[in-house]
């Protein structure tokens, strides 16, 4: 079923399914001057000049595909399906202190109750994604349920007790290894579970478990230089970036080890006094945001 996209007020909206964007025409939402397109045309078109949409029965005429073109009049590049194309951009982050506040709190009286995690981590991570803004992909969401976190969280809780009771030291490590390898999968599900405008985005991440133990391990050991973890900590954000797929724009981070370690020692310092916290974590995610970008696969020339 083709994926359709329309331009309201210099703004990108969709990709709706074939019969969701005919309700649309149908209520008029979708008029016959509305600029339209989907895969398979060219560029942007008036829905009146698409043959059949308005009024019923055909399809477009078939040209090359691709990612939604630039917007001559609306200043924007559409990116909308899956695999979008379109032009770049970096993304950002916003929310209210005072709802960040009570949302944290909530999710750390849940957590102290163990049994009820899977449920708050979901729920919050609904929240937060709500609250990025990615260029050519309106309304971002997360669509991941928390039954599927149930049994990794509730087998590694037993395993740990497990491992308790036997004392074992080799055991210990192999613990710390399946918590890594635990958190691998997270982030697994997490990429494949986010949306826009309530349409799945296709995305996976690619990066290897084995590759994801060795950046933690390389960070553990990073430490020991006192500085060194935020070098480690930006090489490991563009390796996540780069192993993102799904998507005809590429994501690259490009935040450096400086950046990270004055933001990570003025955020230590101010965490201290406790007040500050919501701020500081809300001006952190913005500038992790603002050094993360989308740009046209092929435009860094690598």
């Amino acid at each position: 079923m083709a994926s359709w996209f329309y331009a309201s007020e210099g703004k990108q909206q969709g990709p709706y399914p074939e019969g969701q964007f005919r309700d649309l025409v149908a209520q008029g939402v979708v008029r016959p001057d509305t600029l339209v397109w989907s895969e398979g045309m060219a560029g942007w078109q008036k829905a009146a000049e698409i043959p059949g949409l308005i009024g019923g029965g055909g399809a477009p005429p078939m040209m090359p595909a691709g990612g939604p073109p630039m917007m001559g009049s609306g200043g924007y590049a559409g990116a909308g399906y899956a695999g979008g194309g379109g032009s770049g951009g970096a993304l950002s982050v916003d929310f209210g202190i005072l709802e960040f506040t009570w949302r944290s709190i909530v999710m750390l009286i849940g957590m102290c109750f163990i049994i009820p995690v899977p449920w708050v981590f979901v729920w919050y991570t609904k929240w937060i994604v709500s609250c990025v803004k990615v260029p050519g992909r309106p309304n971002l969401s997360f669509t991941g349920n928390a039954m599927t976190l149930v049994p990794w969280f509730f087998g590694f809780i037993v395993l740990a007790i497990a491992i308790g009771v036997i004392g074992s030291a080799l055991l210990s490590n192999l613990l710390l290894i399946a918590q890594i390898a635990l958190y691998w999968l997270l982030i697994k599900w997490m990429v494949a579970n986010l949306a826009s405008n309530g349409q799945p985005l296709g995305l996976s991440f690619s990066g290897s478990v084995w590759a994801y133990i060795g950046w933690n391990l390389l960070f553990a050991i990073s430490i020991i230089t006192i500085i060194g973890w935020a070098w480690v900590a930006a090489a490991q954000m563009r390796w996540f970036c780069r192993s993102i797929e799904g998507t005809r724009r590429e994501i690259v981070f490009k935040g450096s080890g400086l950046g990270i370690l004055w933001r990570g020692i003025v955020a230590a310092i101010l965490s201290s006094f406790i007040i500050p916290i919501p701020w500081v974590y809300r001006w952190i995610m913005n500038w992790f945001a603002s050094q993360t970008e989308l740009a046209p696969r092929g435009s860094l020339g690598a």
